[in-house]
């Protein structure tokens, strides 16, 4: 396997079963630190490529890496300042990048060739390496050089032509769904292409776009247009075509009550709520006939639902069988006992803050865990570790560093 020797000492110390994989970390923002940190949680030895601080390039942050984002999106990575526009620099690069198994990055896409760290230039060192490209459009055609920005694709994308209320005009999702999907969607690829090479010995070019992400993410209102040619429109909180299923207010707030499109779960709704008259009526008979009445349907339920606090409707409900649920703030979501039993809070000792938690894996494995090992580094913190790793001596480090090379 490439990189299993150089890897053998830092394996023995981490755990997981990524743990044989070196991965060199060159992204920036959120998308592609989303998709390292995947590979970090799982094990992997994640060296973070950043900018010397002297030379005063925040790389995307500014003064926000004590921020809870950053430590959030950066734990379980080593550091190494290197400056790839020095020669000297892009030397040292292409050295780490002939032990790398994974280099990740998301530059604009012309970068890496004026840089020379192409996948084709490096490949040809390194034939086992798998390279992953993150862009806001892809890495190539008549979008491929605009900047990528979450919001940005969330429009072009079509989320928020069907996000929010009707009639209210676009609104964007309250989480960088694009960004995050396109993170989540190369770690696939590069899991993918790291069990391919398990095969036939070699790397390949993984690629992704926020573009192509947020269309995947789309889903079935995607597949309502390229199938059945439909136009999805803002549906609020009702579901698109499953009706009934939104918010309904209560005596002290509001539940979401969902899957009542489907004719038993309909008629065990309407038992649970006192409410036995909806059933007969000719209007609500299909479900095809609820969801063109909804609007009618949704105010007879709020009308019942009003007159009951929601602790006693998620009783009532969950005792005949109905999906709902309450709607939480986000200290309730992290105050709330499944959450807690199930310990995606997850806690980590960090240098300057102290005792801090950060939201671990939504996926356990029974014999081999994720694990948060470290906080998020200073920049720099582990430069010296490494550059040891690579050979180099006490006088040619501080040499570099005199030079601001590292």
């Amino acid at each position: 396997m490439n990189n299993q020797s150089q890897s053998q000492t830092n394996s023995q110390t981490r755990r997981g079963p990524l743990a044989r994989f070196k991965i060199l970390d060159l992204t920036r923002l959120r998308s592609g630190p989303t998709a390292v940190r995947q590979l970090g949680d799982w094990g992997a030895d994640v060296i973070k490529i950043e900018t010397p601080e002297a030379l005063g390039v925040s790389d995307g942050w500014g003064d926000a890496r004590l921020g809870p984002d950053f430590q959030n999106l950066h734990r379980n990575k080593r550091s190494l300042t290197l400056n790839l526009k020095d020669p000297d620099g892009l030397a040292i690069f292409k050295k780490l990048a002939d032990t790398a198994d994974v280099i990740v990055e998301n530059f604009r896409p012309d970068v890496k060739f004026r840089l020379g760290i192409d996948y084709e230039t490096l490949s040809a060192t390194n034939p086992g390496l798998v390279y992953a490209s993150v862009s806001g459009f892809g890495q190539d055609g008549p979008y491929a050089n605009r900047p990528g920005y979450d919001q940005i694709v969330q429009g072009m994308g079509g989320l928020m032509a069907i996000t929010g209320l009707p009639g209210q005009g676009p609104v964007r999702a309250g989480i960088a769904v694009a960004d995050s999907a396109t993170g989540l969607y190369c770690s696939i690829g590069i899991l993918t292409a790291l069990l391919e090479r398990d095969q036939s010995g070699r790397g390949q070019w993984v690629q992704t776009s926020l573009l192509e992400s947020m269309i995947g993410m789309l889903d079935f209102q995607a597949a309502r247009w390229l199938i059945n040619q439909e136009i999805p429109e803002q549906a609020g909180n009702d579901h698109p075509t499953s009706i009934p299923t939104g918010v309904f207010p209560t005596s002290d707030g509001h539940i979401n009550i969902a899957g009542a499109g489907a004719q038993q779960m309909w008629e065990r709704l309407c038992k649970a709520a006192g409410a036995e008259h909806l059933l007969a009526r000719e209007e609500y008979k299909t479900g095809k006939l609820r969801s063109a009445n909804r609007v009618v349907l949704n105010q007879e339920l709020s009308a019942i639902t009003c007159t009951e606090s929601t602790a006693e409707w998620i009783k009532r409900f969950e005792q005949a069988s109905v999906a709902c649920g309450p709607i939480y703030r986000m200290d309730q979501v992290f105050n709330d006992p499944q959450t807690q039993h199930l310990g995606i809070a997850t806690p980590v000792h960090h240098p300057e803050l102290g005792d801090i938690r950060v939201v671990g894996q939504p996926v356990g494995l029974s014999r081999t865990p994720s694990e948060i090992r470290t906080a998020t580094p200073a920049r720099g913190e582990q430069t010296d570790d490494v550059m040891h790793e690579l050979g180099y001596s006490e006088t040619e480090i501080a040499d570099l560093k005199a030079r601001l090379v590292i």
